[in-house]
């Protein structure tokens, strides 16, 4: 339990941190250049924000299937750090007045656009399907504390992936630490989850 604190510790304060420049990021080490709608920064932020929008609903969705008080801490740090995560990247989309879906395919802008065939929901790597989402909401106690650890690692996984993408391609200097900060703060969830697992007789599925 300590370690989930320190992490969500670790979490608010880098969203203190991202939030007091969010009214800047137009021009942050962009050189004053509005992103465009293809861009690295405008893709990350609509895919990321997508991305994040699951995670929000899977914790939401175990925090009523348990009473485990360690748990239901993680998801709703998860939820509160996710959800203030995507309304940065959705209000950066609206301050470069760019849209906010596109019609190309997810990741898209990291030349991965045909990376995640969309099957059942599954937009992205690492997302769940939408099978995955009712069986989770069908499951209690440690079934659902299980699936849930095991479905959120691999989305920290597949999250990971594309902040690592970000952090690699985009221009604009706020986003770009924010993408590497969820990569530091999910690394960490994957590590804490892994021992929750195993305190729970189970195992990531990859």
């Amino acid at each position: 339990m300590r370690h989930v604190g320190l992490i969500a510790g670790a979490a608010t304060a880098a969203l203190v941190a991202a939030g007091a420049i969010t009214y800047a990021v137009a021009g942050d080490d962009g050189g004053g250049r509005t992103p465009s709608a293809e861009s690295a920064d405008a893709g990350f932020a609509r895919d990321m924000a997508v991305h994040h929008q699951q995670a929000v609903e899977m914790s939401y969705i175990v925090r009523d299937r348990t009473k485990d008080e360690e748990v239901r801490r993680l998801a709703y740090d998860i939820a509160q750090t996710q959800a203030n995560q995507r309304g940065m990247m959705i209000g950066w989309l609206d301050l470069w007045g760019l849209p906010k879906v596109s019609s190309e395919p997810p990741m898209t802008w990291m030349d991965m656009g045909g990376m995640a065939s969309g099957k059942d929901g599954a937009l992205m790597p690492g997302m769940a399907t939408n099978s995955e989402m009712k069986k989770l909401g069908e499951l209690s106690g440690k079934q659902a504390e299980v699936f849930y650890l095991q479905l959120m690692t691999d989305h920290h996984k597949g999250g990971i992936h594309m902040a690592e993408g970000c952090v690699a391609r985009c221009p604009v200097g706020v986003e770009k630490r924010l993408a590497q900060g969820m990569v530091d703060a999910q690394q960490s969830e994957i590590s804490l989850m892994a021992d929750m697992l195993k305190e729970r007789g189970a195992t990531p599925r990859s």
